[in-house]
């Protein structure tokens, strides 16, 4: 059964923190299911969103994120210790990941669905979008991937370093270096932009 289908025979959850949650995932039953549909509301959107950036795909992000979690409960069953949920959670999504990318033989990773849909925004923020779209697609990986770290789930420098890891230096620039690239392709167009907007 996926995991964001289970039914609620029990109160939710909701002061535990992300630790005490993950604790009761040794137990085998109720108890434990609760806290892992907790665990999934909580980070599930999080976690899919980085799938989807770093595989380029919707079905393919939606497997990786029910895996993410089966693998969480198989950890938290065995009772490994961990010191920061978020980053460890993304460890595991992140390897797994990789893992798909070294089994697929697609190398072209597009990057999609920023918030927004077409349909949302104005003439403008669609070509906007669009040529956010294309200079994520062209940005070197780690840079790409520190980046969505960072912009789409929020992460810290030392979150991502833990994740990736990397230390905290090389992730700085690694984002410092999406950033700037992503400017140096946008610049065109937000100044034909603001020109168009001027006139």
């Amino acid at each position: 059964m996926a995991i964001r289908t289970m039914t609620r025979k029990h109160k939710v959850i909701t002061d535990d923190s992300d630790l005490e949650l993950y604790a009761q995932l040794i137990q085998e039953d109720a108890a434990a299911h609760e806290a892992l549909t907790q665990l999934y509301r909580r980070y599930s959107q999080r976690i899919y969103t980085y799938c989807r950036k770093i595989t380029g795909d919707n079905y393919v992000a939606e497997d990786l994120l029910q895996e993410t979690f089966v693998k969480l409960l198989d950890s938290g069953r065995q009772g490994r210790v961990i010191e920061n949920f978020p980053a460890y959670l993304m460890t595991i999504a992140r390897n797994l990941c990789l893992s798909h990318k070294a089994r697929s033989v697609r190398q072209f990773v597009p990057v999609e669905d920023f918030h927004l849909t077409a349909r949302d925004v104005p003439y403008e923020q669609k070509e906007l979008l669009q040529l956010i779209q294309t200079a994520l697609e062209i940005l070197p990986e780690p840079y790409r991937e520190a980046f969505v770290l960072r912009e789409y789930n929020g992460l810290s420098y030392l979150e991502i370093a833990d994740v990736i890891g990397e230390s905290i230096d090389v992730v700085k620039v690694r984002i410092f270096r999406a950033k700037k690239k992503l400017r140096d392709v946008l610049a065109p167009y937000l100044n034909d932009l603001k020109t168009r907007t001027d006139d």
